[in-house]
């Protein structure tokens, strides 16, 4: 197992950060290029594994994808039709979007295909996707009963559904979505709360169409897609780190670039601001597809709060860099409701509570979400990403804080989503 020492005791961090492209959308545009008809374009792709392992799938399912430079993909779609039985296991690698949006399109397509993943991924729930597809009509069977991959999949004709999500997922949303795009009359899906709904606004940037109704969701199958050029907005999930940063690292100021600021994504900055946190929102672009904007974050004074609610979907990944700036408030935050944590790259709630006592704070896990208490000194040690991106990166982010050494083993883990994540850090520190 690699491991690095982290910068610590930083005085100051000062500079500009162009955040790279937003996972999320930068997965839907390869898919949805894919599935429309024509040429698409795709710049500012995040070409970390997990989006790197989305255009692997997809190539094996017979779709030409050329890879250029700065982060221009082009892809040449024919349809839900185009895509050809694989010849070989499609591996989604560590990328729980890749694989269960890709089981709702291979949902409907009448060929044989087998899903696999990393050890990771070997351990997330998969019959959240793979029930109500069998409610539609496919042939699925993976691990206990459809629990676990490896999951085979031999798709054909659907049937619509209406669905109750028993948990509230944009991916499990979006793998019905995407399956009820290719069947036979209307699905319905209702949500327990919003969900981040990149792939909503993906399918009216393609030409199609899709309805919302409070937290309904309607879908009529059969829908033509239209090739387009995509611009993918900086990741706030990414961005979150440094906005962290810029809040608890004294004397610090750093502008953000290009942010998407999908209303569905920025519960992070309605935490930043109720934590009291100087941060300022410029530039701000709207548009029908995704809104971005340029985000200026100052050393904070900042105080506890309490994330719960129907606020915990719009931040679900950001909850580890939220704990760490936890332990630097005035007062105790309490974060609950988020018991979706336990299912993500790692059981997030143990792995925060773990290795962020190994450095001093006071916090402890509850049954759904945290207890810190704040204004804890950090101290030095050796800690672990566990293989999880986020995870890591949170921890370079209290390394800036400690007083003594730490060192952070499996940091290769960050790729997944920020392969330049440590350059731009290294770039702020002054």
């Amino acid at each position: 197992m690699a491991s690095i020492k982290l910068k610590t005791n930083v005085n100051r961090l000062n500079g500009e950060v162009v955040i790279p492209g937003d996972k999320s959308i930068s997965h839907r545009s390869v898919m949805f290029g894919a599935i429309a008809h024509g040429e698409t374009t795709i710049t500012n792709f995040l070409p970390g594994e997990d989006c790197l392992s989305t255009i692997s799938c997809f190539r094996k399912l017979g779709v030409r994808i050329e890879e250029e430079e700065n982060g221009k993909i082009r892809i040449y779609g024919a349809g839900f039709e185009g895509l050809s039985e694989p010849k070989e296991v499609l591996d989604v690698g560590n990328s729980g979007t890749t694989i269960r949006l890709l089981m709702g399109i291979l949902a409907g397509r009448p060929f044989f295909s087998t899903l696999v993943g990393d050890e990771s991924i070997g351990k997330r729930p998969m019959t959240r996707v793979t029930v109500p597809l069998k409610q539609m009509g496919v042939k699925i069977d993976a691990r206990e009963n459809g629990a676990y991959t490896p999951i085979a999949i031999r798709g054909g004709n659907l049937s619509p559904i209406n669905y109750e999500l028993p948990v509230a997922s944009a991916q499990v949303k979006s793998a019905l979505i995407l399956a009820g795009l290719q069947a036979d009359g209307i699905t319905t899906i209702l949500e327990p709360a919003s969900t981040r709904d990149h792939t909503e606004r993906m399918i009216r940037q393609f030409g199609g169409e899709i309805a919302k109704d409070n937290q309904t969701i309607t879908v009529q199958g059969g829908q033509r897609l239209t090739a387009q050029d995509i611009h993918v907005p900086g990741d706030i999930s990414s961005a979150a780190f440094f906005l962290a940063a810029g809040a608890i690292v004294p004397n610090s100021e750093i502008v953000l670039k290009n942010v998407g600021l999908n209303p569905t994504r920025t519960g992070m900055i309605e935490v930043l601001k109720n934590m009291g946190a100087e941060l300022e929102i410029i530039s701000n672009k709207e548009n029908s597809f995704e809104p971005s904007g340029d985000l200026i974050i100052k050393a904070s004074n900042l105080k506890g709060t309490v994330i719960a609610g129907d606020i915990i979907p719009t931040l679900i990944d950001e909850i580890p860099i939220i704990a760490l700036m936890a332990t630097q408030a005035e007062g105790t935050t309490i974060i609950k409701d988020a018991e979706e944590l336990k299912v993500k790259e790692t059981n997030r709630i143990d792995t925060v509570v773990e290795e962020l006592r190994k450095l001093g704070a006071s916090i402890e896990a509850t049954a759904d979400g945290m207890i810190i208490n704040g204004k804890s000194k950090l101290t030095g040690g050796t800690v672990s990403s566990h293989g999880d991106h986020r995870i890591g990166m949170m921890l370079a982010i209290a390394a800036l804080i400690s007083d003594g050494e730490v060192i952070l083993e499996n940091p290769e883990s960050i790729s997944v989503s920020y392969p330049n994540f440590f350059t731009h850090l290294n770039q702020l520190i002054q």
